[in-house]
């Protein structure tokens, strides 16, 4: 029942995802929205909702989730949602039935007379009324909380809240117990910053794989080789890697105490960033060309995606996901700076001839070319 960290962050995830991917019009149904005001109107049924900085009235049938951020989410009486509601939201007002579960956070929350919540509630609000039913578990922080006497808590009724209304009238079949882990406001500002946390991750994801993308387009060879060297040297290219990660800021440093060494220093640390940005990219490249091959294929561009998606999972696990990411960054880092040193160099013996190289052509002071003075 417990609205926890891992719980939002997976429920973000999926929601922030869609939401994106909402954004691509050739790639997504005409029911996702993104911006603006988004009326469901009675008699017509949409298959899922997912909305983003949107005003959303539904009055008619969202079969499947609502998910999202919004200034306003109504859900009026003769609406109904067949799955989940997943929002952070200026306001919440529901006066329909939701089948599934009502995970939110708001500055106002009201569950109206004649509403039914199938499933549980967990929501975190400035100010709550429930005047409804919810069938399971209720999960309420909030500043004030009012029950009226139509309210009905089919389970456990559990909150914190500096002020508690009415809570003797209304129909509560499990314990009342006060939490005060659960938190108020803060909780609705926990949902939103984990969901626009999830917006940016997922922008990332789709920025990254852009940028991959062009890479492997204009660098067929160049990335092919990063990612044979990370492969076939991991402990070299992350033993590299991580001297580049230490000596790169370290050369800026002193490049800075120079006279006119800011000036520099600041553009090699635009270079050096755009370096690593490319290093991650090449990293999970290089990760998701090793799992798509166990899996027995030999595909550069599911490489590339399946690589992305996994830097993007390791987000959601926390130091251990963080360890991980920088151990492909690491990784690539290496690969990426080997590959460049060995074709510098390659391009500097294509540029010096050997020393003991026989000249073709017999030539002395007399003449050029050996052709003898007229």
């Amino acid at each position: 029942m417990r609205f926890t960290v891992a719980r939002k962050r997976f429920v973000v995830l999926l929601v922030t995802m869609l939401v994106v991917l909402a954004s691509m019009p050739a790639v997504v149904a005409a029911e996702q929205v993104v911006a603006g005001t988004f009326v469901v109107e009675e008699g017509e049924t949409v298959r899922g909702l997912d909305v983003v900085g949107a005003t959303v009235i539904v009055r008619g049938t969202v079969q499947g989730d609502l998910n999202g951020a919004a200034a306003d989410v109504r859900i009026e009486d003769t609406g109904v949602v067949t799955g989940d509601v997943n929002v952070a939201a200026a306001s919440i007002h529901i006066a329909g039935r939701v089948d599934g579960n009502v995970n939110a956070g708001t500055a106002t929350l009201r569950v109206l007379e004649g509403a039914v919540i199938a499933g549980n509630l967990a929501a975190g609000a400035a100010d709550a009324t429930i005047a409804g039913e919810i069938q399971g578990n209720v999960e309420l922080g909030a500043d004030v909380i009012r029950l009226t006497d139509t309210a009905v808590v089919g389970g456990e009724f559990r909150y914190d809240a500096e002020e508690l209304v009415g809570v003797e009238g209304a129909s509560i079949a499990g314990a009342v117990v006060r939490d005060e882990s659960i938190g108020s406001s803060d909780f609705s500002i926990d949902v939103a910053e984990e969901f626009f946390e999830g917006v940016f991750a997922v922008y990332g994801f789709l920025v990254n794989l852009v940028v991959g993308a062009i890479l492997l387009l204009v660098l067929p060879g160049f990335s092919r080789r990063v990612s044979e060297t990370a492969l076939g040297e991991p402990a070299k290219s992350g033993g590299v890697g991580l001297l580049a990660l230490i000596a790169i800021p370290v050369a800026l440093v002193l490049v800075a105490l120079t006279i006119i060494g800011i000036p520099l220093t600041l553009v090699g640390a635009g270079l050096f960033a755009l370096f690593a940005w490319v290093a991650v990219i090449y990293g999970r490249f290089a990760v998701g060309t090793w799992l798509v091959a166990k899996a027995g294929g030999d595909n550069r561009w599911l490489a590339l995606v399946v690589g992305l998606l996994l830097g993007a999972l390791f987000n959601l696990l926390s130091w251990v996901g963080d360890l991980a990411n920088f151990a492909v960054f690491l990784l690539g880092l290496g690969a990426l700076a080997l590959v460049l040193y060995e074709e510098f160099g390659r391009g500097r013996d294509r540029e010096a001839p050997a020393a003991d190289e026989e000249p073709t052509e017999a030539s002395d002071d007399s003449g050029i070319g050996g052709v003898p003075p007229a």
